[in-house]
C-alpha cells in the first residue's frame, strides 16, 4: 500500500476528529428532539464560538493518542507510559468537560499509580475517541493494533466493556485503511468488526446494526432506549456511530450530521464518526468550511496535518506551542458558559 494512502488516512482520522467534535460540541447533551429544532432546515455549520468551532477533549486525545504512537508506537508499554505523562501535563491545561472516568484515571496518575492500573471501573465511551487513530496506525498488525487499545484503554478505564468498544472502533478503521484503494464494502467492514468482539451484547447490538443499513441511525437507536439522545456508555455509542458510518459509506457530511441529530453525547458521536470517515477516504472529503471554520491553536488543523504526515513517515511529532494551551482553553470555557446560557433559551 502506498505510503501516501497511509498519510490520507491518518491526516483524516485526526482532522476528522477535530471537525466532528468542533460541530457536536454545540449540541452536546441535548435530546434529539431539541437538535432537530435548533438546525431546523439549515445546513450544519460551526456555532461554537463567534460562527467558529473549537474541539473538545476528543480532539485533544486524538492528538496525544498520535503523538504518542509517534514517539513509541512499535511498543506497547513505551505507548502507554509516553500517552499516560502526555495526560498528566494535558490535565494541567485545564480542559473543560473531561468524562469522569478519565479524570479519575489521570488523578491516578498524578498519585503514583502506573499507566497499567491507573484506570477505574467506567464503561464510558473515552477510550473508543482514542481508537480510530491506533485503528489506523496499526492497521496491518492485528496483535499490536490489540495491545496499543489494550494499553489505551486501561489508562483511563478498567472495564473490558470500555476496552471491546475501543476495539471494535480500532477494527472498522484499519478494515478500511487496509484496502487503500477507495472502496467502501460495509458488509466486509462488519464483519472485521465482529472478529473483534466476544460480548454477545454488544455483538446482538452489531449485528442489529448491520441489519439495518437501510433505515436513519435515529430511528435504529430507538430500539436501545436511546430516545433522548445516544448516551456515552460504551454499547450505546459504538454500535450507533458504526451503524451511521456505514450506512453512509464513509461520506463524511452525512456521516456527521446524521449522527449528531440523534442528539444526546454529540461531541463524542461526531468525532468518532468525522474519525472513520477521514479514514476511510482522506482529508480532502472533509467540507472546506468545516475545516476552514476551525479555531484551533496551537495544535492548529496545518499542525494535525503535520502530525499525520510525521506519524505516516516515522519521522518526530511536530512541536507546539504547549504554554500556549491554559490561554486557548479559557477561552474555550467562556464559550461554554455562554453556551449554557443559550440553552436555557427556546426553542426547546
Amino acid at each position: 500500500m502506498g505510503e501516501r494512502r497511509i498519510e490520507a488516512a491518518l491526516q483524516g482520522a485526526l482532522l476528522g476528529t477535530a471537525v466532528g467534535d468542533a460541530l457536536g460540541l454545540p449540541y452536546e447533551g441535548m435530546s434529539r428532539r431539541r437538535v432537530r429544532r435548533l438546525l431546523g432546515d439549515r445546513g450544519l455549520a460551526h456555532g461554537f464560538f463567534l460562527g467558529r468551532g473549537m474541539g473538545s477533549d476528543d480532539t485533544d486525545h486524538a492528538c496525544l493518542t498520535a503523538i504518542a504512537l509517534a514517539e513509541q508506537g512499535s511498543s506497547p508499554e513505551g505507548f502507554a507510559r509516553r500517552l499516560a505523562r502526555g495526560l498528566r501535563w494535558w490535565l494541567l491545561t485545564l480542559p473543560a468537560g473531561i468524562g469522569f472516568g478519565t479524570l479519575r484515571g489521570i488523578g491516578k496518575l498524578w498519585i503514583g499509580f502506573s499507566p497499567e492500573r491507573s484506570g477505574v471501573r467506567s464503561a464510558g465511551n473515552g477510550p473508543c475517541m482514542r481508537a480510530p487513530i491506533i485503528g489506523v496506525f496499526a492497521h496491518a498488525d492485528r496483535a499490536l493494533r490489540r495491545d496499543l487499545v489494550r494499553a489505551s484503554t486501561r489508562i483511563t478505564h478498567t472495564d473490558p466493556r470500555a476496552e471491546e468498544g475501543a476495539r471494535a472502533i480500532a477494527a472498522a478503521a484499519a478494515a478500511v485503511t487496509a484496502r487503500g484503494d477507495g472502496e467502501f464494502d460495509a458488509s466486509a467492514v462488519l464483519e472485521r468488526v465482529q472478529e473483534e468482539i466476544t460480548d454477545p451484547d454488544l455483538a446482538a447490538r452489531l449485528t442489529t446494526a448491520g441489519q439495518s443499513l437501510d433505515r436513519p441511525t435515529e430511528e435504529v437507536v430507538l430500539q436501545w432506549n436511546q430516545a433522548k439522545g445516544i448516551t456515552g456508555f460504551v454499547y450505546d455509542t459504538v454500535p450507533a456511530v458504526l451503524h451511521c458510518w456505514l450506512r453512509n459509506r464513509g461520506d463524511f457530511r452525512t456521516s456527521v450530521t446524521e449522527i449528531l441529530r440523534c442528539g444526546g453525547d454529540t461531541d463524542t458521536t461526531a468525532a468518532i464518526v468525522g474519525a472513520l470517515a477521514g479514514a476511510a477516504h482522506g482529508p480532502d472529503t472533509i467540507p472546506r468550511p468545516w475545516l476552514d471554520g476551525m479555531m484551533e491553536w496551537p495544535r492548529s488543523v496545518r499542525w494535525m496535518t503535520s502530525l499525520g504526515t510525521a506519524l505516516a513517515s516515522g519521522d518526530p511529532p511536530p512541536h507546539y506551542f504547549k504554554i500556549a494551551l491554559p490561554i486557548r482553553n479559557f477561552v474555550f470555557l467562556l464559550a461554554v458558559y455562554v453556551h449554557i446560557f443559550r440553552r436555557a433559551l427556546p426553542p426547546y
